[in-house]
């Protein structure tokens, strides 16, 4: 019997991916309007500059243990408390600066001061953007009360945090938080997954993990024999991670729910 749904954030309720693109819209504008640069051009120079840069840093291999990807580098601080978040934090200024100067020289302008205007720019931008998917209130406004329900997040408690309160109504809906960055391990180790579970004093059988990454989302739970749901809004392809269900949108849930409370009932 399911007790207890665990929910991904990040482009699973938040719509993370659409927040970063407008904030990138709104600041290569700038850029256009000052250079009469195309802006969609140096997005990608940007993006493209961020990666490679975030990739070298001495803090990359924790960032991708904990799950903290290049663009939330360009607007998180990472005020946390622990030892590699400090260092990010340290990096994360010239990071910023680094990305959309070097993003500039790719479209022919060496302009350093303007680089720093518009790597300030982008976490204002970002945070002005909280988008949440439509249908995500309704689903926990339906969920909560009939069962248990826990977020589970890759990230900086810092960085997460902060969209949590650009979000606030979020967060009455869920009975415990775990963020990778509090944890020490992010998805998808299996250790987060246990110590979710411990949490909700819950097992395995009685939940399901709800994510739209093969990689954390579903690897992990797959790994500690949760049933998991994909979220596969935009038709991707899958790879050698098969999720338990597959759904477009989260009010495909119900029928899951459904589906298994009658085989339950069957097999009484």
């Amino acid at each position: 019997m399911i007790k207890a749904i665990f929910f991904d954030l990040d482009d699973t309720l938040l719509w993370d991916q659409k927040s970063i693109k407008d904030a990138f819209v709104a600041t290569c504008k700038v850029a256009e309007e000052r250079y009469g640069l195309d802006s969609i051009a140096l997005e990608e120079a940007v993006r493209e500059a961020a990666r490679e840069l975030y990739s070298s840093y001495e803090t990359y291999a924790f960032t991708q243990m904990i799950g903290i990807n290049p663009f939330e580098g360009l607007w998180g601080n990472f005020l946390d408390n622990q030892h590699n978040f400090r260092k990010m934090a340290e990096i994360v200024p010239t990071y910023r600066k680094d990305a959309w100067t070097l993003g500039l020289k790719k479209m022919g302008i060496d302009d350093p001061e303007f680089g720093y205007e518009l790597a300030e720019r982008f976490p204002e931008e970002r945070r002005k953007t909280p988008f949440v998917y439509e249908e995500t209130f309704e689903i926990l406004e339906a969920l909560k009360g009939n069962f248990q329900l826990l977020m589970l997040t890759n990230g900086s408690p810092d960085l997460q945090n902060t969209k949590l309160s650009i979000t606030p109504e979020l967060v009455p809906y869920f009975d415990q938080i775990v963020i990778s960055g509090d944890f020490g391990r992010g998805k998808p180790d299996p250790s987060i997954f246990e110590h979710a579970l411990s949490l909700m004093n819950v097992n395995k059988d009685e939940v399901l993990m709800v994510g739209d990454n093969l990689m954390t989302d579903i690897l992990g739970a797959n790994r500690v024999g949760i049933k998991s749901v994909w979220i596969n809004r935009h038709d991707k392809e899958r790879n050698e991670v098969i999720p338990t269900y597959e759904i477009k949108h989260l009010n495909e849930l119900f029928n899951i729910l459904n589906e298994l409370k009658v085989k339950e009932t069957s097999e009484q």
